[in-house]
C-alpha cells in the first residue's frame, strides 16, 4: 500500500447544527423557512461518544430538507457547554449559505424566530456574483446562515 491511500469524496450529505432546543429549532426551520421534516430520533451511548466526542451524552435529532439540502438538528443533553457561544468569524466556525428570492421579506420573517442579521444586506461589488445581496444571520443558538439574493431574483412589487 502506498504512503497516500487512494480515495474519492463522492458528495456532500448534510449540514448539521447543534441546538439548545430541538422544538424551537424545528419551529424556525419548518414554520419560519418552510423546510420539510424528514425524520426524528434519539441517540446515545458508546456510538455517540466515539463519533462526536460527547461521551455520556444523549442527543435528540431531527432531519429536515430545504432546497435540496439535508439539515441535521442536534439537541445534546448531558454535556458541558462553553459559557460564550462561538462567533461566525471564529476559526473552525461553519455556516450554511442559502439562495433566496426576497432577502428583505426573509429577514423580516425570521426575526420573529430570534434570528438576527449581522448588519444590512450588501451587494457583491464584482465578479460572477456581482449585484447579489448577502447577509449573515445568527440564530438564538449561535448558528449562522448566509442568505444570498441574486439580482435576477428581485421581485416585482
Amino acid at each position: 500500500m502506498s504512503e497516500h491511500a487512494s480515495f474519492q469524496v463522492r458528495r456532500a450529505d448534510h449540514v448539521g447544527f447543534a441546538v439548545a432546543s430541538l422544538d424551537e429549532a424545528l419551529r424556525f426551520w419548518l414554520d419560519g423557512l418552510g423546510a420539510r421534516l424528514v425524520r426524528t430520533g434519539e441517540m446515545g451511548g458508546e456510538f455517540l461518544g466515539q463519533v462526536t466526542g460527547a461521551h455520556g451524552a444523549e442527543v435528540r435529532i431531527a432531519i429536515v430538507s430545504l432546497a435540496d439540502q439535508t439539515i441535521e438538528l442536534l439537541e445534546y443533553q448531558g454535556v458541558d457547554r462553553p459559557s460564550a457561544p462561538a462567533k461566525p468569524f471564529d476559526p473552525g466556525f461553519a455556516h450554511l449559505a442559502l439562495v433566496v428570492d426576497d432577502i428583505d421579506a426573509l429577514l423580516a420573517r425570521i426575526a420573529t424566530y430570534g434570528w438576527k442579521a449581522q448588519g444590512t444586506p450588501q451587494p457583491i461589488a464584482g465578479g460572477a456574483r456581482a449585484g447579489t445581496r448577502v447577509i449573515y444571520v445568527v440564530g438564538p443558538d449561535g448558528a449562522t446562515i448566509e442568505f444570498m439574493q441574486p439580482p435576477t431574483a428581485v421581485r416585482e412589487h
